[in-house]
Order: C-alpha cells, then structure tokens, then sequence
C-alpha cells in the first residue's frame, strides 16, 4: 500500500461498459478496459434459451448477464494493466445508460435470469432507446395535464416513453404475470450498485430525471391510481428504496465482489448516476450558462443555473440534479451517432468500401473526410435528425427522419453531411429554446467520442450554433465523472475528497480544442435552419402527422 490513491469508474453505455482507473490527486487517467456486452442490443429478436424471439417495433431490450461481465473483465484487466496495488483503490463509482429498468425479485435477482421468465420479454432490461411505451407516455401525459399536475411544468409539459413508469405501465398493461412477480422495478445502473454493496438504493439524478421524483417526492398515489388502479401503490410496492444524492455512498463492496474484483472489501461505492449527468464534475461545468453535451448514440445537454424556470419541452430541471446548489437542467437529442452508423452501415456504396480499405480507413472515416470536403449549402439537402424521434424538444418518439431536396446526382457524403447538420441544428433548437425562456446559455462544452474524433461536424456546431465550441481533453467524461463520484464516496479519511466540488477541481479535465464559428459559414447556416425550423414545426408540431400514419400503417401491417 502506498500514500498515492485511485477510483474505478465503471460507464456503462448502450454496446460496451469500460473501467477507467484514476489517481485521485490529479485526475490523472491511468488506464481502462473495455468489455462488449456479448448479447448486444436486442431490438429484433429476443436471444433466450429458447431460441431468437422476435420483437415488436420500438423494442429495445438487453441482458443483465452482460454487465456483470463487464465488472468480472475490465476491473482486474485494468488493475493489472496499470500494476497498481488493489489496496490503494478506495472506491468505485457506476454510471449506466438511463432510463435502463430492470425487474428483480426482492433478493435482487432478474426475473430474466430465473427459468421461469427466461424467454419472456418483458422480464429483460428495457434499455433507454425502447420506445414501444409511447401511447402510455402519451397517456399518463394527458391524464397529468388533465389534472393539472404540479411536477409537469419541470418535465418540459411532457413525460417519455423512455422513462420509468411508461415502461412500468406497458409490463403492467401487457405482461401483468411479470408486474406481478417483480418486487422491484430498478435502474440498471442502481441494480449493479446493488449487486456490489449486497444494499438497494436508488440514484437521486435517475429519479428526479427520470422517475419524476422532486422536492415532494414522487407524484401521488392518487395520480397513479388516475393512470391504473392497479398502479395506486407502484412506489409503496416497486419502487420504495432509499433515493440518495450523487457522490453519497450507498454501501461498501462486499467480500464476494472484493474477490472477484480483486480488490478490497470495505471500499466505497458510490450511488449510481445516468451516465451523461455524471460528466459534470469531470468536465467543470459548475459556472452558470456554461452548457455541456455529451456526445455518442445520443447526446445530452446539461447546465446549470440558479433559477427554477419550466422550460417547455426539455428532459427535466431537478434540484442539485447535475451539481450540488444549482438547479440542473436536461435536454437531448435520441439519434446522434445511432444514425451515422445506420447511414454508413447501409449506404456505403462498394467502391467507396474499397477505397476505404485502400487507404486504411474506416466506411465511417471515409465518409466524414468526403462530406467535410463539402462547403455549406453546397448539396442541397436538408434533413430531420428524428430517426430515434425527437427528444427535446418536441418530446416525441413517434416522429422519424427525413430527407429532403435530393435528386439523381445526390452523392452519399452529401446525405452524410446532411445528417451532420441536422444535429446541429436540433442542438440549435434546444439552445434557443433555453434562451427564449430565460435560461442562460453562453458557452458550449462538447465531450465524448465524437466531439474529439469528428473536427469536421464539431465546426458545422459552431457554425449553426453561432457559439465557440470547447472540447474537452478526457474521451473518458462519463467513467471519469464516475470516478470522481467515488472519490467523494470514499470521503477525505480514506484519501479522497469531502466535496463534489473538490474533486471536480483536482480531478477534473481540460479543455484542449476550440472551434470558433466561420462568419461566411454561419451565413449560410442561418438560412438553412431558418428551413429546418419550417420542417420542424410543420411535422413535429401536428400541422401534418404523416409520420405517425406512416408508422401505424408499418405497425398494422406487421401484425
């Protein structure tokens, strides 16, 4: 054992988890390991020892087996990558992709993992991206309209099919047998702290974000009850863990976990945080006005201000919900880097596939290069970013994407580039929106994969945005903020830190990259978000709802 002490921060996204280790002095990033969950996202089929189950439209499920495999892999490969001693490691900290809900029994095994509901559906995780539970969003948003509601104004006016108790209803509607034998409905992210600590608790940020929970607690069992008599008691009977404050610590490891891990029993773990909010600390964003997105399948915006405005349409503003002594407030984009991957996958032509390997690139790579080649405007073509629905700040999984303007000499990197755009300008939308409601916003933080590998489309943001976009140094921002998280948990006595504000202050990164905005780009830019408002609204806003026909149509069809 030695004077000099680390975290583990555990990010769990929507394909892989990875663990970084981290000195707790300087932030100093040691090494990580990363593990691909085996099962994927299962979004067709259910893959169940029954065989391949298919799935309905909008399904997303995942396996809980995968992420304890996450644990059993990247923490001793870390630990032993880096040669550092497991007793200088005093605490850990769990980020999860959010609202991911599993069902558990009261000993916190998945109704999955048992040979009852192992080739049930509705026993799996529900992963973020599951959008099936829309018409119970749309529902619990009516009837909480309806009856006026105070806790809506500070959800956008609108709930989402990727929260937690739209997907609790649609397994209670559809699947009562699993409602009935789950005694708890329980954020992934919680239920592996769980596991780790042999103790439930819930995450503040996962249920004020996600599970309505404010200053008053949840909403009513009255208003449950308006929603399904059956729900009267869903948070008495399913949801009634302790809800503690990011940076907490929910328990310590157990002696089992220690020794899987290889690490020490006893140590902290810190309260599980979704794993976009959790970047905060680790990329400093505690300045009011000062934005902060992070970027990968989807993207998050995050900020933090010391006013509690409702502003129509965002995720949520909740109470010390990104930083302590600040009101947090979320927005989000569902289709990011999901939609490139989707164009590239299927839309690469051969000879572009074969330059590609030529030149030791990427499809993706290849096709970044070519649509960065391209000036603004150039091709014509305007898109809607909504092949995951829009998130903010339409708040609606129902609506699709769009091409428009193409002809027959439309090039594949000018429909890449239009996709690039797109999400700029919906980023756009959320920042004005901010704006036009009273909430400062000024600076621009972009951390992730994407804002480090992508220099073309990180300049298309500053463009569109009219803004100065910051990168910050970390690709790690999530596990990094985990860590962070876990060095609060651990407290000063065992050689971390008293404050989130402490230890954003020492661990935290830097930003090493601006992009400034192209006076002659923004010009262009302004007229084509000026048209993309126009499609916006006219699609988005009910004037024609031929996607949502569409996709009842696709729906009836495939029954």
């Amino acid at each position: 054992m030695s004077d000099i002490k680390y975290t583990i921060g555990i990010d769990y996204g929507t394909l892989s988890g990875r663990a970084l280790l981290v000195r707790v002095s300087d932030g100093c990033e040691m090494g990580s390991s990363v593990f691909a969950y085996p099962h994927g996202v299962m979004d067709e089929a259910l893959d169940a020892p029954a065989g391949k189950i298919p799935l309905q439209p909008d399904w997303a499920l995942e396996h809980p087996a995968d992420y304890l495999e996450v644990l059993r892999r990247t923490v001793p490969a870390v630990i032993a990558e880096c040669g550092v001693d497991p007793a200088d490691v005093i605490g850990i900290g769990i980020d999860f992709t959010s609202c991911t809900l599993i069902p558990t029994y009261a000993d916190g095994t998945p109704l999955c993992l048992t040979a009852e509901f192992e080739n049930d559906p509705y026993a799996y995780p529900i992963l973020w991206k599951h959008h099936a539970a829309q018409k119970y969003a749309n529902r619990l948003n009516a009837i909480a309209a309806e009856r006026n509601e105070p806790w809506l104004k500070y959800y956008g006016g609108a709930i989402s099919s990727e929260w937690t108790f739209p997907k609790i209803w649609q397994v209670l509607e559809e699947a009562p047998h699993v409602y009935e034998k789950a005694a708890k409905f329980i954020e992934c992210g919680d239920w592996i702290v769980w596991q780790l600590t042999g103790n439930p608790t819930r995450g503040g940020c996962h249920e004020g974000y996600k599970s309505m929970y404010t200053d008053d607690g949840y909403p009513s069992p009255d208003f449950f009850r308006a929603l399904d008599p059956r729900l009267e008691n869903v948070i008495a009977d399913k949801c009634s863990d302790p809800v503690l404050s990011p940076g907490q610590r929910a328990g310590t490891l157990t002696e089992e976990w220690a020794e899987t891990l290889g690490l020490t029993p006893g140590i902290a773990v810190a309260v599980s945080v979704p794993d976009a909010h959790v970047a905060s600390p680790a990329m400093r964003v505690g300045k009011i006005g000062r934005l902060l997105a992070i970027m990968g399948t989807s993207t998050c915006h995050l900020l933090v201000s010391d006013k509690l405005v409702p502003v129509p349409g965002i995720c949520g503003v909740v109470k010390d919900g990104v930083l302590p002594g600040f009101y947090g407030y979320e927005a989000g984009q569902g289709c990011v880097g999901d939609h490139f991957a989707w164009f590239v996958d299927h839309f690469t032509p051969v000879s572009y596939h074969e330059e590609a390997l030529s030149r030791g690139l990427t499809d993706i790579q290849l096709m970044s290069e070519k649509a960065d080649a391209l000036r603004p405007g150039e091709s014509g073509i305007l898109t809607l970013d909504w092949w995951n629905g829009n998130r903010s700040i339409l708040v609606d999984t129902d609506l699709s994407g769009m091409f428009l303007g193409m002809t027959l000499t439309t090039k594949p990197e000018e429909l890449f580039r239009a996709l690039l755009e797109a999400t700029a300008f919906g980023t756009r939308m959320i920042v004005e929106n901010y704006r036009e409601h009273g909430i400062e916003v000024n600076e621009y933080i972009a951390a992730g994969g994407i804002a480090k590998k992508a220099p073309g489309m990180m300049q298309i943001y500053a463009d569109v945005t009219g803004m100065e976009i910051h990168i910050a140094s970390s690709t790690q921002g999530p596990a990094l903020g985990s860590s962070i998280y876990a060095a609060c948990a651990a407290g000063a006595e065992n050689g971390g830190y008293g404050s989130i504000a402490e230890a954003s202050e020492k661990m935290g990164t830097k930003y090493d990259k601006t992009y400034r905005p192209i006076p002659e780009n923004k010009a262009v830019y302004d007229k084509l978000y000026a048209e993309y408002r126009l499609l916006h609204d006219y699609f988005g806003r009910g004037e024609n709802n031929v996607m949502k026909r569409l996709r009842d149509l696709k729906a009836e069809i495939r029954k």
